[in-house]
This record gives structure tokens, C-alpha cells and sequence, in this order.
């Protein structure tokens, strides 16, 4: 197991910076996932942990010690790589096998322990050549477990998986991190992904830290606009509003509907920079009724109906606004119904509209 430590670390390439001064504590024990997009600095800082590359400026402990000057193998650290990474003159079995001939360990046991785990014994015969997509990024992954380092490092190694076995190996690495205790650091660009397998979610754009949570947090309290749209399936509604004052009661005015916003009006006041602002909410956090429930309902109609298992996801017009809600797939709402509308009132989020910062 090993705590790690990353201080103001910064990568650049060709004058363009992959990573941005980026800060971070990881516990013994953790299961960690960096979440962003193409490009957010995820893998940079995966190979710099395992020494692959070479910060620029800033340090890595791994156990508190500074591993920057250190050889990769000296850092005992198993990396998945999202391109395989396996010699094709080798078999399946010779693949798995190698990284503990190296290191003299119990081999034949742990090989074919790894491979009945990610369902590939009758492939251990078999070179990578003949294997398919999502046999090789198995045997990847495999690689990596075989191994009992002090830390995982993961890079997108689901992406080729098909669903189902998605499914089963975002279970399966988890339940296998719980089971050995190893610290982990897994990249992801889908956020169901990391809200699934992570204990926290480290969201990162262009190389900068957003916000590092626990996922619970992340998802109902992000640090922005990027953050709040990105977490979330169907992802958060947005909409733009400005702050009004009337009768000592404060509200956020769409221009086709009111939220009342009295309670939170300070906070408000104290941290907008002006009175441009986004409503955000949740699709599971928007009440669809079909009677007027309360003097803070506004009408709606039905736009689009996607029946997703065991929920609907509808698509409520309202004025030239779109909002989306989840309801449950016993719901009887149909295209064309007029519907009451209301928000959780404690599950709404205020956003600045130039910073983009969340206000609550």
C-alpha cells in the first residue's frame, strides 16, 4: 500500500501545458479516479507518477519519498496502459507471467488466478495478434493484478471492453482493490465510470484541478459549472436567470418562470459578482405533476417522452426553455401533456454566470 503526494506538479509539451500546477493527496488504501475530458492532463499524471515522464517542476512522494529522480522499476508501481502495451512474440500465458519471472514469485498460481478473474484461460495460449480488442486490453489489465505493487495505476483500461464486461470489471477491480488494500489511480473520461468504481473523483480540464471529493460530494455540492454539468446522467439543467427583489421576497427570474430564493438571498448577494445568474438542477430533482401542487409550481408540457428502463426521461417545455426531468417509468405522462412543474428547493444550485463558480 502507499500514500501519494503530488505537489504543484506541472508538464508541458511543445510550450503547451499538459499539466497545470496540480496538487494532490491520495490516503493508503484509496481508490482514486481522475475524470476529464481528452486532454485534461489525466495520463500525464499517470506516467509521471510511475516515472515515464518527467515533471517539469514539482514533486511526487510516494510512502514520503520523493521519487522524482527514481528509475520507474525502483518506484514499485503496476501501470495498465489504454494502448495494451504486450510483446506480440509472446503468449497470453507469457504476457501475464512476466512481470513475476522478473521478480522470481509464485507464477503458474497467480497467472491463472488473474486469467479465470477476467474470463481469458482459453486465450492463455494464444499471442495478442490473435486476440481481440477486448481480449488484449484483458491481458493488460491482467498484467497489471498479477503484480502486487504498492500502487495501481490505471489508463482507461475499460475502454475497450464491450458493456457487459464493462459492467463486470468495473466490479471486479474494485472488489480486487478492496481485497489487497493497494492504492489506485484510475483515469476515466465517463463520469458513470467514476462515480461506479472511485472512492473519490479528482475532475481535471486542461491540466488544472476543479475539485477532489468524495463522489457524494462531487456530485451534489460541484465546485462549478464544468463540474456540475459533467457529473450527472442526463447531465444537470442550466438555466439562465437574474436575481429580482419584490414584497421582501427574492427570486431567480428565467423569464418564463420564478424559483423563490429568499433564504439563501445573502449568500446571494455576498459572493455574485453581478445579478447574472444560472439555475441549476438536477433531472431527478425536478417534480412533474399533473395538477398545481403549490403557488410555486409553473406549467409545463410534455415534449419528449425516452422511456430508459426503470426510468423516463422527459423533455418539459416551458416557454423557450427545455428542462429535462427523470421520473419513473410507471409515470403516465405522454408528448403533448400539460404538466406542474417544481423544484427541490434544498437540491437547486446557484451559479455565477462569469465565473462560472457555484455560489451553493
Amino acid at each position: 500500500m502507499a500514500r501519494v503526494v503530488l505537489k504543484n506538479l506541472t508538464k508541458q509539451f511543445d510550450g503547451k501545458t499538459a499539466v497545470d500546477n496540480l496538487s494532490l493527496e491520495i490516503a493508503t488504501g484509496e481508490f482514486i479516479c481522475l475524470l476529464g475530458e481528452p486532454g485534461a492532463g489525466k495520463t500525464t499524471t499517470l506516467r509521471m507518477i510511475a516515472g515515464l515522464e518527467a515533471p517539469d517542476s514539482g514533486e511526487i512522494y510516494i510512502d514520503d519519498v520523493l521519487v522524482n529522480d527514481l528509475e520507474p522499476r525502483s518506484r514499485d508501481v503496476a501501470m495498465t496502459f489504454q494502448s495494451y502495451a504486450l510483446y506480440p512474440h509472446l503468449k497470453v500465458y507469457e504476457n501475464l507471467a512476466y512481470p513475476l519471472r522478473r521478480r522470481k514469485a509464485e507464477v503458474d498460481k497467480r497467472v491463472r488466478e488473474v486469467a479465470e478473474l477476467l474470463r481469458i484461460t482459453d486465450i492463455l495460449d494464444k499471442k495478442p495478434g490473435l486476440c481481440s480488442g477486448g481480449e488484449r486490453q484483458r491481458v493488460a489489465i491482467g498484467r497489471t493484478l498479477v503484480r502486487r505493487p504498492k500502487l495501481y495505476l490505471f489508463d482507461e483500461p475499460l475502454t475497450n471492453l464491450d458493456a457487459k464486461l464493462r459492467l463486470h470489471m468495473r466490479t471486479e477491480l474494485k472488489k480486487i482493490q478492496r481485497e489487497v488494500g493497494q492504492t489506485a489511480i484510475f483515469t476515466t473520461p465517463d463520469e458513470v465510470e467514476a462515480m461506479a468504481i472511485a472512492d473519490k473523483i479528482v475532475v481535471m480540464r486542461e491540466g488544472r484541478l476543479l475539485q477532489y471529493d468524495t463522489n457524494r460530494e462531487v456530485y451534489g455540492h460541484p465546485a462549478s459549472l464544468y463540474v456540475a454539468t459533467l457529473i450527472g446522467t442526463p447531465p444537470m439543467n442550466v438555466v439562465d436567470c437574474s436575481l429580482e427583489e419584490a414584497d421582501g421576497e427574492a427570486y431567480l427570474d428565467s423569464g418564463v418562470f420564478k424559483v423563490n430564493v429568499t433564504k439563501n438571498r445573502s449568500t446571494i448577494r455576498s459572493q455574485a459578482t453581478s445579478s447574472e445568474l444560472l439555475l441549476g438542477v438536477r433531472p431527478p430533482d425536478v417534480g412533474v405533476e399533473k395538477v398545481k401542487r403549490g403557488k410555486e409550481s409553473f406549467e409545463a408540457s410534455v415534449f419528449i417522452k425516452e422511456p430508459s428502463g426503470v426510468d423516463t426521461i422527459l423533455d418539459l417545455k416551458i416557454g423557450d426553455i427545455i428542462v429535462k426531468a427523470k421520473v419513473p417509468h410507471t409515470a403516465t405522462f405522454n408528448v403533448g401533456d400539460r404538466v406542474w412543474l417544481g423544484f427541490a428547493d434544498d437540491r437547486i444550485h446557484v451559479i455565477d454566470k462569469r465565473t462560472e463558480r457555484v455560489i451553493y
